[in-house]
């Protein structure tokens, strides 16, 4: 674990440490993945010595899509390969998955991080895809980003540094990019995780523009995910997140609905009808979300268009 520089922050990252629950029998249970999880040394450039972790199924298909796949704070990613659907999803459409692992909370709070080409955890995933694409001849223009809590917020921290490679993320109970900036050498921040921290959709871009100065291409779409009952990182956190990303993308509200009866879905397309930025609220869930409603992986591959049905 990173210092976090109170023991209220430590207390708090603990409980970003969550381990998930047992799971529960359901109809949307897939089977186990075929092939192994295979780790990865000598990757690239990887100024905080993250591990990597691949996952290729044994029917890959020619020029896979890549899913970086970003685990829990306190996880690692064989936890998470063994804990979400990734791998057996990948199984049954042929792309990749990278699991990094970090045993902590990722960095997503110092200058480093927050930054294009900075030297802290992102610029290691960003090796861990070049490696893929290199290795395996993976699809440049197909590479995703989702997590969990801490690996939701590296998802947000992603799509912001690096626009230029990941094309779609999906993020489940995480902040807003920026949201966590820290300059006294925490890498905690209690005003955002207890949802203190809001801005005008145009300050939340802003900071996301301000990570990659200069940049003038396409954005990368994202999903959101947030229960009303998170008190880890707080609901208001949902918010911003969909304030900072509309402001991004340049989106306009274009439905909201209920694809069940605890869930509200809202909608936001460009000016092309392109959606861009699909959020989901779901009233009653904690911090947990992820982990009750294991489908959401597949979720977020079919809005990042790797089931050819979205």
């Amino acid at each position: 674990m990173v210092p976090l520089g109170s023991a209220l922050a430590v207390l708090s990252a603990t409980m970003l440490g969550f381990a998930p629950p047992a799971p529960a029998a359901t109809p949307a249970a897939l089977p186990p993945p075929t092939a192994a999880l295979t780790e990865v040394t000598d990757f690239g450039p990887n100024p905080t010595g993250l591990r990597m972790y691949t996952y290729v199924p044994q029917h890959v298909r020619a020029h896979p899509a890549v899913v970086v796949a970003i685990h829990y704070c306190g996880g690692t990613g064989p936890a998470f390969f063994g804990g979400t659907q990734f791998a057996s999803l990948a199984d049954v459409y042929g792309f990749v998955v990278v699991y990094p692992s970090a045993g902590r909370c990722f960095d997503v709070s110092t200058p480093a991080a927050l930054t294009h080409n900075g030297n802290s955890d992102p610029a290691g995933i960003v090796s861990m895809v070049h490696y893929v694409v290199r290795h395996l001849h993976a699809d440049a223009h197909r590479v995703f980003a989702t997590g969990i809590s801490s690996g939701a917020m590296m998802t947000n921290v992603l799509l912001g540094d690096y626009p230029d490679l990941f094309r779609a993320g999906s993020a489940m109970s995480g902040v807003a990019f920026g949201c966590f900036a820290t300059t006294d050498g925490s890498t905690w921040n209690s005003a955002c995780a207890n949802g203190q921290i809001a801005k005008s959709p145009r300050e939340w871009g802003d900071l996301v523009r301000g990570a990659f100065p200069g940049y003038r291409g396409p954005r990368p779409r994202m999903q959101l995910w947030h229960g009303t009952e998170d008190t880890i990182l707080f609901y208001p956190n949902f918010g911003e997140e969909v304030k900072e990303w509309t402001d991004v993308l340049r989106t306009r509200p274009a439905s909201v609905d209920h694809p069940q009866p605890s869930w509200t879905h809202s909608v936001y397309r460009n000016r092309l009808g392109r959606v861009e930025v699909d959020a989901y609220s779901v009233a009653g869930e904690d911090h947990n979300l992820g982990f009750h409603f294991p489908d959401w992986a597949r979720y977020a591959i079919t809005y990042f268009g790797l089931t050819g049905r979205h």
